[in-house]
Parts: C-alpha cells; structure tokens; sequence
C-alpha cells in the first residue's frame, strides 16, 4: 500500500511540475505516514479539519491490517477510542459480526475513501467542524448500512430518512468523575427502512434503502455534547444541502489556509511530505467543542454560554514542549482562547488540568505542565487571557496538589517529604511500597518527578514575579534548584535518594527502575534525565564540571551502548525507541536534547545531529515516525527542525538555530507580517551554518528572539560543507539559561 502511495504522490509532483503550477501544501500530506508503530501506537490517519470537533479514522489495527472494523462518527479524544459504529453492508446475517477487507485507499486531511473486497462498495468521507458526510456506492444495489452505540445509550429512527441517538462517554479522572454522552441526528439522502436490534451496552439499527436499485447512499450527521436538538442545528447549518463535493472542496481549503501558514522551496519532495504531514498532525488538536455559543463542560457536567470558543483534547506533558510553541507562533489568538478554555476548567473543577481530554481531566504522566505552557505563552506576549486565574490554578497544584505520577488531587506524605527537603524520595530495590496513594504500575518516578518540579515551579516564578507576586517568586525560585539535590556530581548523573538522604544503591542509569524505568523516571532510563533541567542549564553544566565536561558528556550520550541486547532493552523501555547510542528520538523528554550543543559552545554539533536525526527518523513511510506522535507532540519538533528554529525552553522566548532543511521557509504571520528563513548553498552536505544574518545585519550567536520573528523580516544562512567552528562560541553568544534569567528583558540577574 505504501509502495503505491509514494509513486501516486510521485505521479501527482510531476504533473504539477509539468503544468507550471505551484502544488498545494495539502498535497504534501499523507496521513498513512507512521502508521506503522516502531513499538507503541501508530499514528491513525485521521479526517477532520484544523482544531475541529469531529474526526474520523478508519478503525483498524494499523496500516498493515487489511481489515476494517468499522468507522466512528467521531473519537472520544486522541487516542482515546471512538464513538458510534458505522459500516456499509451487502445485508447479509454476519454482517454486524465481520470486519471487512479493503482496497483502493485514498487518505488526505480532508477526504477518505476505500473499497471493500468482497462487496466492491465504495465508501467515502469529508468532514465539516461539528458534522461528517458519508457517500455509499453499492454497484449491486441493495444498500445497507449499520449504525450502532456500543458504550450505552439509545439509537433510534425518527423519520423515514433520519435516525437519532446518543452513546455514553465515561471518565476515569478523579477530577471529572461522571458521566456525559455524545448525541447524533442524521439523515439519508433517500428513503429508508430501519430495522432496530441490540448491540451489547447500547443498540443497533440496519438501515436499509427503500429501493433495492439504489446505487449511492448518502449519510450526513451532526455531532453534539449538548442534545440531538443541537446535532441536527449543527447538521442544518454545517451541511443544508446534498452536495459531497462542494463538502470537500471546502474541507481542502480550510487546510490549505492552516498548512499555507508556512511555505518552503527546496528540498526534496519527500522531504516536503515528511514537513507538511508533520503540520497536520499538529492541528489535531485541542478541538472546539463549542456549540452555537455554548459548550458543555466535563469540568463541572453543565452547559455554559460562553462569547469564546472552549477547547479540549490536550495532553501537556507531550505537548508543551513544542506543540504549543509552535502554535503559539501561528495562532496567538487560538492559544489565548486555549488558555482560557483551561482558566474555564480550573473555575468549573477546583484543579488546574494537566491532560484536559473530552471527558475532563485524564489522571496522567508526571509534573505540572501547564506552568511552562502559560509562561512560554506570557513572554511571548500572549496575555488575551485571565492570566491571574492560570496563575492561582498552576499555584493550587503546585503547593497544595500531589506530585505523584499519574494522580492529582491533593497531597500525600509523600508531597509533604518533598516539600521539606526539596526531592522525591526513591526506594531502594526490591523495597515495597507504603504510601498507598502510587500507582501501582507507575510508581513514584523520583528523579524525574523532582526535574519536572523544578523546571514547573521555575516557570510558576517568572508568572509571579510579573504579576507582582514578589514572595511567590522567592519561593518558587527557590525550589527551582532542587534539581540539585538528586545529581550525583561523583558519578555525573542524576540519581535516585532514598528518604534518609543516601544514594540509592545499586543504580545504573541505563537500566535501573523496572519497566520504563519508573521507580525512578519516566518511560526513560537515567540518560535521558541527566539532561532535563531546561530552566538551568548553566548550573546543570556546572555541575557536570564545566561546559567542556558536558559537552564530552552529550557526546558520549549519542555513542553509549545499551549494554544488552535490543530486545532486552525494549522489553524494558519501550518507549525508548528512535535510538542513536543511549538517545531516545521517539519520546518527549529527549527533544531538546540535541540542541544544547548551542549552549555548550559547539553549535555545529547540534547542526550535524539535527540534520541526521530527521533523515534517520522521519521519512515519508508508514515506519516514518520513530515512537507515539501523539497529536502533534512529536511532529512539531520535526516541523519546527526542518525550519531550522526550535524552542528549547518553553518560558523562555527565544529559538535556537540548527540546519535547515529547505532553502527559503516563509511564516505568514497573524499580524499580515511574514518571516523567512533564507539558507545560501543548502544542501545535503553543505548542512554547517557559516554565518548569520538577521535583516542584513550580521550576529554571532545561533538563536534569535521570538520578537525578532513575529516583527517580520529575514533571517539569512550562509551554508557550508564545513562546520564553522568559531560562530557562537563565545560567552556572551551563548543562549541564555541561567536560574535568574528574566525571559522578559533575556537578562540574568546577580542572585
């Protein structure tokens, strides 16, 4: 299937090329791309538009699984299943019990289509915001097709061409107990007889064309979390008239203006289908679920008017990182409503969330992430957003919330511990656990728990201190540098501590802590966490004993054994995937790591091993996604590495400058301005950045402002097949990263 679709995508290039005609971004993209899972979850090719409500995928194991199961209506959030059943069918008994095998698979942002085997009915999809649009061709006539709930909840018909219903939607946050359902009205494009049965928690309907000789169905349905009154408002205002098409010209189009927002030239085609495919997955998500000026709240089970939309579906600790970022840069006003959508659930739950999916607020991974999301947002200007509010509900999590992975709510024994003496304590091997509060499965993560303490509770003082907060700011300054307390500066790594305060022993950094490491860290072994002090990176190369040490260190990072076969190691981390020596490509917590070179002093080092990383890892196949891109969380680093810019402290409003793959990449900016990155002699091997322009005015160091690029203008590379070893080297050229470093004015103050 991936065979035919690259030389399809070939194909459809050249035509372009021979026509004289620019091919649009969308044609770019190939959701099949990672569908494979290196050894996790593959990516789902899904169907929606930018940020909107309702998506839909083809339910199946994979992109190597030749059947499909059924189609959802929509998905409950990333990742997280779907809601409502649906498939054509030739009318025979076992239909409702058979998945079906498929061929002639055309995917893309906006449209879907396949044809199944057996039946040679051809089935097809475009979505609009709140509303899916399904067209049936039955050559042999005869159509039917299958709806079914299978969470609970009733289907029904209400007319001889329209059906009407609602499936449950069940939450396992402590935060969000209860219940809420997803509603559907629906109609055919002709009459029907619907026949109703049960479908284990819910019910089913066969649905039938009045006449047998009909060749093509059509479904058209509205989407709500409010009633069936509101889905079939969403229907009549989204889709008035049968008309696929017109459906689907405009879906394309709303993804040409979202993937338009950045252009390049140079480059490889492929190279172009790995940047776009890239920028779609990050507009998965979060989704707008506001309806008609209303929204219904997980947070609190009411229905709110609200003049801003609300939105859901977002996993921080994947997505703050660069996703938000990156978003940040293209939709400053989307993420402002964001932020507020999350104020809305602090208001409406009593708890800041941290994994903000349909249902409320998932229970999940570790550490307090929307602090760095609302820091990197405020010092790049952002402030359309009740940022006191953001700031009490980050406070409330951090000093009165538990720390412990994959729980929230309020505090533990452990957490008071914490308080007092500035790091989670670990336990020693084969040492049962007492507090009754951790997940038994994840553990109490202790390192990498008390990085994430330091970096958040860091980015909580930079809020307080421009809110006026100056007690805050000490205090959350102060506990910024407990990451200190848990690296072992005569083994030069970060190490578990025991409650009396003894080194755990014994330890090894690349293996210790049980699966996924999470005695100690998080999905990651140790060598991954050496290097997550994002807020303080002086001090952490400091304490490796100076910048020549760390360097030696990172290099050493990307060469070290696993000391054990592969397979031993993945049975054991298999999260870790994307490996170069003990470095993870394919998990979150590795993303910045390759940068840091830039403040090492060696910037052509973090050019080389950008540049190789993204030819190695990301490629425009179904194995071109090295672990869980997760909406957009991974493929934002890669969007953001192909321009050549990424931000490797969110809160600090910079980027630092690696390789760029494309000769020009141009942002068109919200404000009508635009920002191009221009790369002389770019090429495979000219990959070295010789110098350094920005609006024709030569620097010395590898990383611009964010008000540099959102004031428009030109940033200019001269390329080289040679690493220009003295550009950004010298002290003051260094990004800043320093404990006192104020983002706004990127000055560091005397402690």
């Amino acid at each position: 299937m991936n065979m035919k679709n690259s030389f399809a995508r070939f194909l459809t290039a050249g035509i372009f090329c021979l026509a004289g005609l620019a091919q649009a971004q969308v044609e770019y993209v190939d959701p099949t791309i990672g569908g494979l899972g290196f050894m996790l979850e593959p990516t789902r090719p899904t169907v929606s538009l930018p940020n909107s409500m309702v998506r839909v995928y083809p339910v199946r194991r994979d992109q190597l699984d030749d059947q499909i199961h059924s189609f959802p209506l929509t998905i409950v959030s990333h990742r997280m299943g779907e809601l409502f059943w649906l498939m054509p069918s030739d009318g025979s008994a076992e239909a409702w019990n058979r998945a079906q095998a498929y061929d002639q698979e055309t995917t893309t942002p906006y449209y879907y289509a396949t044809r199944f085997d057996d039946s040679l009915i051809r089935t097809e999809f475009t979505p609009t915001a709140r509303c899916g649009y399904f067209r049936f061709t039955f050559p042999a006539g005869k159509p039917v097709v299958l709806l079914a709930n299978r969470r609970g909840g009733e289907l029904t018909a209400v007319s001889n061409n329209a059906i009407s219903g609602s499936e449950r939607i069940t939450g396992e946050g402590a935060m969000s107990p209860g219940v809420m359902h997803a509603y559907v009205y629906g109609e055919f494009s002709a009459p029907v007889k619907i026949e109703a049965g049960s479908s284990g928690n819910g019910n089913r309907l066969t649905v039938a064309a009045q006449n047998p000789d009909e060749k093509i169905l059509e479904f058209r349905y509205g989407i709500s979390f409010i009633s069936v009154a509101q889905a079939k408002k969403n229907l009549t205002e989204e889709i008035p008239g049968w008309n696929f098409d017109k459906i689907k010209n405009a879906a394309k189009d709303r993804w040409n203006d979202a993937l338009g927002k950045i252009q390049v030239k140079g480059g490889s085609p492929e190279q172009k289908h790995v940047f776009y495919t890239s920028l779609y997955r990050c507009y998965e998500r979060m989704v707008n679920i506001t309806e008609d000026g209303q929204y219904y709240s997980a947070f609190d089970h009411q229905v709110h008017q609200d003049a801003r939309p609300f939105y859901v579906d977002n996993w921080l600790w994947d997505t703050y990182r660069a996703l938000e970022p990156l978003q940040t840069l293209l939709n400053p006003e989307m993420e402002a409503d964001k932020l507020q959508s999350f104020v809305r659930m602090y208001e409406q739950s009593g708890w800041m969330p941290t994994f903000a999916v349909l249902w409320g607020n998932h229970e999940c991974m570790t550490g307090n992430p929307i602090a760095p999301w609302v820091a990197d947002v405020w010092a790049k200007g952002i402030t359309n957003f009740d940022v006191a509010t953001a700031y009490a509900g980050i406070r409330k999590n951090s000093v009165e919330g538990t720390w412990l992975p994959w729980r929230r709510g309020p505090k533990t024994s452990l957490d008071d511990f914490f308080a007092a003496h500035g790091y989670m304590p670990a336990l020693h091997p084969d040492e049962k656990e007492t507090v009754a509060r951790v997940h038994p499965f994840e553990r109490r993560q202790a390192v990498s728990v008390t990085l994430a303490q330091s970096y958040d509770d860091w980015c909580t003082a930079q809020l307080a201190r421009d809110l006026g907060n100056h007690s805050d700011y000490d205090f959350f300054l102060k506990r910024a540098a407990d990451y200190k307390n848990v690296f072992r500066q005569d083994k030069g790594h970060v190490w578990p501590k025991d409650a009396d305060g003894n080194w755990v022993e014994p330890y090894d950094p690349g293996w210790s802590g049980g699966i996924g490491g999470r005695d100690y860290t998080t999905e990651n072994n140790g060598y991954t966490y050496d290097w997550d002090v994002q807020h303080d990176l002086a001090g952490l190369f400091d304490l490796m004993g100076g910048r020549a040490q760390a360097e030696a260190k990172l290099d050493q990072l990307f060469r070290a054994g696993l000391g054990r076969s592969k397979y031993e190691f993945w049975s054991k981390f298999p999260d870790a995937s994307g490996l170069v020596g003990q470095f993870s490509m394919g998990n979150e917590p590795s993303f910045h790591i390759p940068y840091l070179y830039n403040y090492l002093g060696a910037p052509w080092k973090t050019q080389k091993r950008v540049r190789m990383l993204l030819d190695t890892w990301f490629t425009d196949t179904s194995l071109g996604i090295p672990g869980d891109e997760d909406g957009g969380g991974m493929t934002a680093f890669v969007v953001f590495s192909m321009m050549g810019l990424y931000p490797v402290t969110p809160g600090v409003p910079i980027y630092d400058l690696a390789s760029p793959v494309f000769d020009r990449v141009t942002v068109k900016l919200p404000n009508g301005k635009t920002f191009s990155i221009v790369c002389r002699d770019n090429s495979k091997n000219n990959k070295y950045i010789q110098s350094v322009k920005l609006n024709g005015r030569s620097q010395s160091r590898v990383w611009i402002r964010h008000a540099d690029v959102v004031q428009g203008g030109t940033l200019e590379l001269q390329m080289g097949d040679t690493p220009n070893k003295e550009l950004g080297t010298r002290p003051e050229d260094l990004p800043p990263s320093t404990m006192t470093l104020n983002p706004q004015t990127l000055e560091t103050a005397t402690p």
